[in-house]
């Protein structure tokens, strides 16, 4: 799936093409994705101007005019394809995954592809977003400066399950995934098995601005490739070559000094990885 740092580049993707430009046709080719798509969802979105976009944990937001905004998830396997005018076939041609087409004034498109099914697109009011089922109990954004070290001390010191399920608990703090999470443990030195309740205050205190350089590092490389993803313009990340632990099980630690291999285990269904030597 999609993690903050692939949605970011999405969002980023997007926006040229998107941001300030009315939509001159929406196409729906199917009535439900992960959840059903709102009655006249096509003739909704027809017309209107998109007037920002921003992002929410792993959502895009696009705030469009008359106080709305169209809420995006891209699940396991969506992305977001960008035609540019000039280089559209005529007659257009779409794929049987293109679920959504949205077309612009300038008649670019932006083509939502999910294989899976497992995205999302509603309609919300922009006054009712912070209360919205899919946002009320989400925790701060891990790049905001409501997320700092008093703050997740604070979530963890009674806590009893190991650190990487609480870093992964989106009340805690939203948009924060498997695989950066991976890293983010490996660079600050903690065992993801460790009890979220035992972390000493000065290992807290590394570890959120290691979490923040993690993530941001990943949105300056372009975000990660892992299966289905791609760049909005087909052009491929690649922060997964800088990955320190994740996917790397029985290979050795990147770490110089360290003699020993990368392990896998299972925690809450979910692959970790980490260095037993490295991390404690």
């Amino acid at each position: 799936m999609p993690e903050l740092p692939e949605v970011e580049t999405v969002k980023n993707g997007i926006i040229p093409l998107l941001e300030g430009r009315r939509l001159f046709r929406v196409i729906q080719r199917r009535d439900k994705l992960r959840i059903p798509l709102p009655d006249n969802f096509a003739e909704r979105l027809t017309g209107r101007r998109i007037e920002r976009i921003t992002r929410r944990a792993k959502y895009l937001l696009l705030h469009l005019d008359g106080q709305e905004i169209l809420i995006c998830h891209l699940g396991m396997s969506g992305k977001m394809t960008l035609v540019v005018a000039k280089d559209r076939e005529t007659p257009d041609r779409f794929e049987k995954h293109d679920h959504i087409i949205l077309e612009t004034d300038r008649h670019d498109l932006v083509i939502f592809n999910d294989p899976r099914r497992f995205g999302l697109m509603t309609l919300c009011r922009t006054e009712e977003l912070e209360q919205h089922a899919l946002f009320r109990h989400m925790g701060p954004e891990p790049l905001g400066n409501e997320f700092n070290a008093a703050y997740l001390m604070g979530k963890i010191e009674k806590r009893r399950s190991p650190v990487k399920t609480i870093l992964l608990d989106q009340r805690v703090v939203a948009g924060l995934g498997n695989i950066y999470v991976c890293e983010a443990l490996f660079l600050a030195g903690i065992s993801p098995e460790k009890k979220a309740c035992d972390l000493r205050g000065d290992e807290v205190e590394k570890m959120v601005p290691v979490i923040r350089d993690v993530l941001r590092r990943a949105i300056e490389a372009g975000g990660s490739t892992l299966k289905d993803y791609a760049h909005p313009d087909g052009e491929l990340g690649y922060f997964q070559h800088e990955f320190r632990v994740y996917g790397r099980a029985g290979e050795d630690c990147s770490n110089a000094s360290c003699d020993s291999k990368i392990e896998r285990v299972i925690q809450s269904g979910r692959s970790t990885f980490y260095c037993p030597s490295c991390q404690d």
